[in-house]
């Protein structure tokens, strides 16, 4: 007789079928449904063998812990006794020798990810050790599932505000948190892509951002003063605890490669709100200038010839301003090969073209280099 056969009960696999005419078909109705790969189900340890751990789960048979689940769990298991209560999740309904496959760690796993998502219903709050920083947030541990805190998700006394937006000096202070304890909640809850993210700023701060932004709408225009300079834009701030970005594209309707050569810390600014979305405010500041593609068609056609500035350098070609804030593209295809066209073409440099398709209302343009070429 094998260790299996000596060791647990043989698993119960009843089947019968009930006519749905007969009498005893609505008692057989309440019978509870046979458990399926991935449900989580009660039992209780009825034996335990070297490697293998036997679960009494009526009225569907017996459960086996064993393999890999049980090396996963050994830890627990060391510490079981026959007779423990457990939970565990069905790894196979139909298992090794008619046994139901169990478990022990994935249940476990299961219950934390539920657990998180009932802390972000309730906006449980936790103390948690910051483990190490990155350019993007910090790392935290909860539960023995790391997550992530956004440098975005930190209380304004833990925000790295960085008046330049290096992104060096950005991870140098927030090095500085690693070791201290923050109160934390829980915000995103992803089981399937094991993705726990938390925020230290708490519900009301949400609620009273959002209360500012139900006085504004899209179209307004404002005066606010700039927070802080990054590579894609600028911070500005409309009130007191109100902030919005004006990302780099609706900074000016030219060519803006850094903003810091435009903005700095402190500058007083007019914007326009142009999307207010998931308690966000997005602004922009050229949409207080004229664009200037709106009078360009007055001044420009296909077939003209005009002089153009090459500002910068893409995988199509080679854009070329003609004006401030109307640039057309030259394409590469007019040359031997890209590194020609950087040859020929060079940024900040002024070149003849003509204009080859002109379109004010959708702000497009292309060129032809009618230069010589270099060889």
């Amino acid at each position: 007789m094998s260790e299996l056969e000596t060791a647990a009960p043989k698993a119960a696999i009843p089947a019968f079928v009930i006519d749905p005419g007969h009498p005893m078909a609505g008692l057989i109705e309440g019978i509870p449904t046979p458990p399926k790969a991935g449900d989580l189900i009660d039992g209780t340890i009825v034996a335990i063998a070297r490697g293998k751990v036997y679960v009494d789960l009526p009225p569907f048979g017996t459960g086996l812990i064993y393999g890999r689940e049980y090396l996963n769990a050994a830890d627990v298991l060391r510490k079981a006794n026959t007779g423990d209560a457990i939970t565990a999740k069905v790894v196979d309904p139909a298992g090794r020798e008619g046994y139901i496959e169990l478990s022990l760690k994935e249940a476990r796993q299961a219950a934390i990810w539920g657990e998180a998502e009932q802390a972000i219903v309730a906006g449980t709050s936790y103390m948690l050790s910051v483990l190490e920083a990155n350019k993007g947030g910090l790392i935290l541990s909860w539960q023995g599932i790391q997550g992530f805190l956004p440098a975005s998700q930190l209380a304004k006394e833990h925000y790295p505000r960085i008046t330049d937006g290096d992104k060096d000096k950005i991870l140098t202070e927030l090095q500085k948190l690693v070791g201290q304890s923050l109160s934390v909640r829980i915000i995103t809850a992803d089981a399937k892509e094991g993705k726990l993210i938390f925020s230290e700023r708490m519900g009301n701060e949400e609620e009273e951002k959002a209360s500012l932004i139900d006085k504004y709408q899209v179209g307004d225009v404002l005066a606010g003063e700039v927070t802080g300079v990054v590579d894609f834009g600028v911070f500005v701030r409309v009130e007191p605890g109100l902030e919005g970005l004006v990302h780099i594209s609706e900074l000016d309707w030219g060519l803006v490669e850094d903003p810091r050569t435009l903005f700095k810390v402190g500058d007083e600014v007019k914007v326009k709100i142009i999307e207010i979305k998931d308690g966000k405010i997005s602004l922009s500041i050229k949409a207080l200038k004229e664009n200037p593609w709106h009078t360009a068609g007055e001044r420009y056609k296909k077939g003209i010839e005009v002089p153009g500035v090459i500002i910068k350098y893409n995988k199509h070609g080679a854009l070329a301003s003609i004006e401030e804030g109307v640039a057309g593209l030259v394409h590469v295809s007019e040359f031997t090969s890209p590194q020609e066209l950087r040859e020929t073409l060079e940024l900040g440099k002024n070149y003849p073209f003509k204009i080859t398709l002109f379109e004010s209302k959708e702000q497009r343009m292309t060129l032809s280099y009618t230069g010589p070429h270099k060889k």
